[in-house]
C-alpha cells in the first residue's frame, strides 16, 4: 500500500515519498520487518523515537512521528499531531476488512461477560459472531486465549480483517479506559456502544475519576456513530452522564435496568428473584412483559445480560427473540464461574480484583452461605495501591472468613501488599502461597459455606519479579480437592 493513502489530510508527507510501498507496520523497533512503516510514540516510560534507528536498520521504510529531525533524514517522516490516532486509522486502511457489525461495550467491571453474552446470543440467533477481550478472541474458526483487554491496534485491525475473511458478521469487544485513551479502537466501525458502570479503577493510570470517565466517554462522543445505539445500565450515580453524552451524539440510547424506562426502548427490570443458581426475571421493553430464568449467579450478571441483550436489539436483532437466548446464557471463564465444591459447599472462581467488584462477588454469593462465606484474595503489586486497604474492608465486611494472599506481586515486597489489606481487614488468616492459601479455604469449608477466590479469574500466571510463572486458581483447586480425596 502507498504511505500516502494510509494518511488523513493532516498528516505531512514530503511529496517524493507519497508512493513509498508499505508492506507492513510497526510499532515495537524489535518487529520491524524489511518495507515496515514505523510509528515511534511517546509513552510514559519510554519515547519511541530513541528506537528509530533500530527501526531503520531492521529495514523501515519510513517513519511516523510528532515531530520530523532536522537533519540525516535517509528515510521519509511522516509528521502527524497525533500519531497514536493515525496508527489507528492507518491499521484501518492497511486491514480494512470489518465485520458488518460491531458492538464495544465499556465500564468498570462486566466488560468480559458482556462481550461474551452479546457473542452467545448473536449466535443463538444464527449469526457468525465473536468476540475480543481480556480472555482473547473467541470466534467460530479461530480462538486465541490470553490478550490485553483492547490489542494495539495493528493486531486489533489484523484479527478484525482475518474474522471477516472467516464469516464472522457479529462481534463484541471490549473497549479499556486505556483503550480508548489512547485512540486504540479509532477506525474500527462500531454499530453501537455499551456501558456498564464505573468504580474506582486504574487510578495508577489516570489522575483522577472525572478522567477515568471522560476516557469511558469517548466511546459514546467519538466512535459510536449518529444513529447508532448507546446501551447504558441506568443503575448507577455516572449513567445520566453517559446518557447525556449520548444523546449529545445523536445515538438511540437504549438504558437497562431498574431505573429504565421499559414503554419504550429501554429494558426495565421489573423483578428478580433466586431460583438456585439461576435467577428468575421479569423484563418490561416497548410495553411488553417478558418473563425468563438467567442461568447465572448475582445481580451483576442481570446488568451484564441486559447490556448484551440491548446491544443485539441495537444493532437490529428482533427483542423476544433476543430475550429468550438469554436462557441459554454461559457465564465467561473465571466470571463467578462454579468450579468445584467441598463438604456440599460451593466454590467460585471470579476476577474481581477492584473494590467494586470484590462487593458485588461476595454479595452476589451470599444466598448461597447460610453458614459462612470464606474468600480468598490479594492485590496486584506496582499498581493503584490505594485500593489495598479498602479491598481488605470490603472482604472483612462482606464475608466471614478472610484469607489474604498474593496476587500479581510484581516487583513489590508481597508482605507489605499484604500488609495493607490485612490493615482494614480484622481477624483475617495471612497466608501469602496462593496454593496454600486456596488449598487453606477448601479445608475449612463446611455445609452451608461457600468459598470465593478473587483476583485471577481464567488467568494462568503468577508474576514475580519480572518472571510469568504457570498458576491457575482452577487448577489449584483441582489439585487441592484431589488431595482432599485421597
Amino acid at each position: 500500500m502507498r504511505l500516502r493513502d494510509l494518511f488523513s489530510d493532516d498528516a505531512v508527507i514530503e511529496p517524493q515519498a507519497a508512493a513509498v510501498d508499505v508492506k507492513g507496520l510497526a510499532v515495537d523497533s524489535r518487529a520491524v520487518r524489511p518495507g515496515d512503516l514505523f510509528f515511534a510514540l511517546a509513552g510514559s516510560k519510554t519515547d519511541g523515537a530513541r528506537f528509530i534507528e533500530s527501526a531503520i536498520a531492521a529495514g523501515a521504510v519510513a517513519v511516523a512521528c510528532d515531530h520530523a529531525p532536522s537533519s540525516d533524514r535517509r528515510i521519509p517522516f511522516v509528521v502527524t499531531p497525533n500519531p497514536r490516532r493515525a496508527l489507528a486509522l492507518a491499521a484501518a486502511r492497511f486491514y480494512p476488512r470489518q465485520p458488518a457489525t460491531i458492538a464495544a461495550v465499556t465500564g468498570t467491571s462486566g466488560k468480559t461477560s458482556v462481550a461474551a453474552f452479546a457473542r452467545q446470543v448473536w449466535e443463538r440467533l444464527g449469526h457468525a459472531s465473536a468476540s475480543i477481550g481480556t480472555i482473547g478472541l473467541v470466534s467460530p474458526k479461530r480462538t486465541v486465549y490470553g490478550s490485553l483487554t483492547t490489542p494495539d491496534p495493528i493486531a486489533l485491525h489484523r484479527q478484525l480483517d482475518e474474522i471477516t475473511a472467516d464469516g464472522v458478521t457479529h462481534l463484541a469487544f471490549e473497549a479499556s479506559s486505556h483503550g480508548l485513551d489512547q485512540f486504540r479502537l479509532d477506525g474500527v466501525r462500531i454499530s453501537a456502544g455499551g456501558f456498564t458502570n464505573l468504580s474506582r479503577d486504574h487510578m495508577d493510570y489516570h489522575p483522577d475519576v472525572a478522567h477515568y470517565l471522560a476516557a469511558k466517554l469517548r466511546l459514546f462522543r467519538d466512535l459510536v456513530p449518529p444513529g447508532g445505539a448507546a446501551v447504558i445500565s441506568a443503575d448507577h450515580d455516572c449513567s445520566q452522564q453517559v446518557i447525556d453524552a449520548a444523546r449529545s451524539k445523536n445515538l438511540r440510547v437504549i438504558a437497562v435496568g431498574r431505573d429504565a424506562d421499559g414503554t419504550g426502548d429501554g429494558i426495565r427490570l421489573v423483578e428478580a428473584t433466586v431460583e438456585g443458581f439461576a435467577q428468575k426475571l421479569v423484563l418490561e421493553h416497548r410495553g411488553q412483559r417478558h418473563m425468563i430464568k438467567l442461568p447465572l449467579v448475582g445481580e451483576f450478571q442481570i446488568e451484564n445480560a441486559l447490556v448484551a441483550a440491548g446491544l443485539a436489539i441495537g444493532t437490529g436483532s428482533e427483542p423476544a427473540a433476543v430475550f429468550t437466548t438469554l436462557e441459554h446464557l454461559e457465564g465467561a471463564k473465571g466470571r463467578l464461574e462454579r468450579v468445584g465444591e467441598h463438604n456440599g459447599a460451593p466454590i467460585f472462581v471470579d476476577y474481581a480484583h477492584k473494590p467494586d467488584a470484590l462487593a458485588k462477588a461476595l454479595q452476589a454469593l451470599r444466598p448461597y452461605a447460610s453458614r459462612k462465606l470464606v474468600v480468598v484474595f490479594g492485590a496486584g503489586g506496582d499498581r493503584d495501591a490505594g485500593k489495598r486497604p479498602i479491598m481488605g474492608a470490603i472482604a472483612a465486611d462482606n464475608a466471614d472468613h478472610v484469607i489474604v494472599t498474593d496476587d500479581n506481586p510484581r516487583s513489590e515486597n508481597p508482605a507489605t501488599i499484604r500488609a495493607a489489606i490485612l490493615a482494614e481487614a480484622k481477624g483475617a488468616d495471612d497466608i501469602g502461597d496462593r496454593a496454600e492459601a486456596i488449598k487453606a479455604g477448601i479445608s475449612a469449608l463446611q455445609p452451608g459455606d461457600a468459598l470465593l477466590i478473587a483476583g485471577k479469574g481464567h488467568e494462568t500466571g503468577q508474576i514475580v519479579g519480572d518472571k510469568v510463572l504457570h498458576f491457575s486458581d482452577h487448577e489449584a483447586v483441582a489439585a487441592a480437592l484431589a488431595a482432599r480425596v485421597a
